[in-house]
């Protein structure tokens, strides 16, 4: 017994050495070795974008080139002190990363800063020079990278191998005190525990593999007594739960993952389509309407019927074709701009929006009444659009032998807000009902409804982006009904009592837009009131104009 003992003794003092070692060499691993040579990576990564950010300012003088530049300059002395604090004490290490900040410093100073700070005048000699210098220069600093990660490499794989060496003593250990225990245990009760022993045996070796990290391998069910079966499909199912939980989260990161990629993705080539349409597209446009008007003007009537046509439906084509993009712009900035959410009284923005559109309101005759409306939460401007694209849509698809008359209504859904906005017009045809939100749909001729197609669709992109939905209450007759839901705002209760919001004539439509999404055969036809060339009435455009 004395001799087990020590022996126990020895093998438990072997296994705190080993554990102790496998703490310091997994520490050494995780917490030195690998961060510093991401770091490394890193540094190389913020040279490499100065250097690129330099070359493609000296060869196209833009300013905005030199944003890498600078960005890479902060990411370098910060990527340089967390490297500096994780390589502490490693003379070897410390002496690659001086050599590193050394050479890029040269590099700077001979020819990064100069061309920098250089006057236009003499940016063209110091990029030939830089072309002819440059490259040298840089694969110095290059080359001083190379030999500081191959050096942190090295220093990692021998961590990693001192873990591995570890993990095997360790291993060792456990598994002679476990041969140990086993043997000593069947020896003083090999006649009485015969039945008990071989199943621990069995399950504890499952269990230890499954420790290791072989999540998948299965925990057998021991044969023996019934206390050990319960057990063993205990921690089975215990392991299958686990196994179960890590598969999921690894497929969720992926996911978040790859949705996060796409996200940037997508928010680029929206940023690159805002640029172009705000810039590249606009400028030819406004010059191509410009001398197409021109023409119209110099030499109307003095050619004949027919070039006067063709004169006009350029100038036609073009003017379209500026409201198209203007409507696309503001399509795209919708969650993007402009994006202060706060309390917003719905009260107050309808007013502004029948102030806005008056004019055309009185041309049409309307009578627009409305429901006390409640607080919400969001953006004002987006509030504006929705509420401007769907009266002046309601007013525009009005039926011929009546005044248009428009109600919007409101009332509580949970804590949220189901607002209505319902007209006497022509109505929406059931089958067209998710149509009319389909961007760009038109079912009417812009001689029958002008519009470009778009208010709808960005009605349900305002809406759908505050967390709502936007549908056509199909159960709606006599006209049409947009039924849509908002947050309602955190501290306001119901709106107050209705007062006089019979506003006839005196809600106003805005000249120069309407609505204007002409989705469906919205017998109430939904167009959209984009960009301005159109208002409710075929008022003159130009006014005010809408979205």
């Amino acid at each position: 017994m004395t001799t087990t003992l020590a022996v126990f003794t020895v093998l438990g003092a072997i296994g705190t050495w080993a554990l102790v070692r496998t703490s310091d060499s997994t520490r050494q691993l995780t917490e030195v070795s690998s961060p510093a040579l991401v770091q490394a990576v890193r540094l190389e990564s913020a040279l490499i974008d100065q250097e690129t950010g330099l070359r493609g300012y000296a060869l196209s003088g833009r300013d905005d080139f030199l944003d890498p530049y600078r960005q890479g300059r902060e990411d370098e002395e910060a990527t340089a002190e967390r490297l500096l604090g994780l390589v502490a004490g490693n003379r070897k290490a410390e002496e690659d990363l001086a050599t590193v900040l050394d050479r890029a410093d040269e590099w700077r100073e001979d020819l990064a800063e100069p061309i920098v700070n250089a006057a236009r005048a003499d940016l063209a000699q110091l990029t030939a020079d830089y072309t002819e210098r440059g490259k040298a220069t840089f694969d110095a600093v290059r080359a001083a990278l190379t030999d500081q990660q191959r050096y942190l490499s090295d220093t990692r794989a021998a961590a990693r191998e001192d873990l591995h060496d570890a993990e095997v003593v360790r291993n060792v250990v456990f598994a002679a005190i476990a041969l140990l225990i086993v043997t000593v245990t069947v020896l003083a009760f090999d006649a009485m525990r015969r039945s008990v022993t071989r199943p621990l045996e069995l399950l504890s070796r499952d269990a230890r593999q499954v420790a290791e990290g072989d999540f998948g391998h299965a925990i057998t069910t021991p044969a023996g007594p019934a206390d050990l079966e319960q057990l063993g499909k205990d921690v089975e199912d215990m392991r299958r739960r686990l196994a179960d939980e890590l598969d999921f989260t690894e497929r969720a990161r992926m996911r978040l993952d790859e949705q996060a990629m796409e996200l940037r993705r997508s928010n680029d080539e929206l940023e690159q389509f805002a640029y172009v349409a705000s810039h590249d597209l606009q400028e030819p446009l406004r010059k191509v309407a410009s001398f197409c008007q021109l023409l119209q003007r110099r030499y109307g009537g003095q050619l004949d019927e027919r070039a006067d046509q063709y004169i006009g439906f350029a100038v036609d084509g073009a003017n379209r074709m500026q409201v198209l993009i203007n409507d696309l712009l503001l399509f795209s900035r919708v969650g993007r701009m402009n994006t202060e959410s706060r309390a917003i009284d719905l009260n107050e923005t309808l007013a502004s929006v029948l102030d806005a559109i008056s004019v055309g309101l009185e041309e049409t005759g309307a009578e627009i009444t409305h429901d006390p409306l409640p607080h919400v939460t969001g953006d004002a401007s987006q509030f504006v659009m929705l509420f401007q694209n769907l009266i002046t849509n309601a007013v525009k698809f009005r039926a011929p032998d009546r005044a248009p008359r428009v109600h919007i209504g409101a009332e509580r859904d949970g804590d949220r807000w189901r607002l209505s906005v319902t007209d006497n017009g022509i109505g929406i045809e059931p089958e067209y009902a998710e149509r009319v939100f389909v961007i760009f749909q038109r079912l009417h001729t812009r001689d029958a409804y002008p519009g470009s197609g778009i208010g709808l669709a960005m009605c349900k992109k305002i809406v759908e982006y505050l967390g709502g939905t936007i549908s056509v209450d199909q159960a709606h007759t006599g006209g049409a009904r947009i039924v849509f839901t908002l947050p309602g705002a955190p501290g306001h209760d119901d709106p107050p009592e209705p007062e006089a919001t019979d506003t006839a004539g005196a809600a106003d439509a805005a000249d120069g837009t309407e609505d204007g999404t002409e989705d469906a055969p919205r017998t109430d036809g939904a167009e959209d009131s984009t960009a301005g060339t159109d208002d409710v009435d075929g008022a003159d455009a130009g006014k005010v104009p809408l979205r």
